[in-house]
């Protein structure tokens, strides 16, 4: 997907504005990676970043299988 970005003026610096849903589909924190590839940049998110424990659920639990979760606790009598 190619999306075009204005650089605004930050005080005496510049800064680029990036769309809501990137940021939220990125997991942009309060920090970002710059990367200087041959291509152009690459700005991801910092993987030391910590998620929250409703984020950490949420990941685990949509590759797991719990369709044979009733056969755990049958009554074997």
């Amino acid at each position: 997907m190619v999306r075009e970005a204005k650089i605004i003026n930050i005080g005496n610096s510049k800064g680029l504005r990036l769309p809501k849903n990137i940021i939220a589909k990125y997991h942009f924190k309060d920090e970002v990676v710059i990367e200087e590839k041959r291509e152009g940049i690459l700005i991801h998110a910092k993987e030391n970043q910590k998620i929250s424990w409703d984020e950490t659920y949420q990941a685990i639990a949509k590759d797991e299988d719990w369709s044979d979760w009733h056969e755990v606790f049958q009554d074997d009598e």
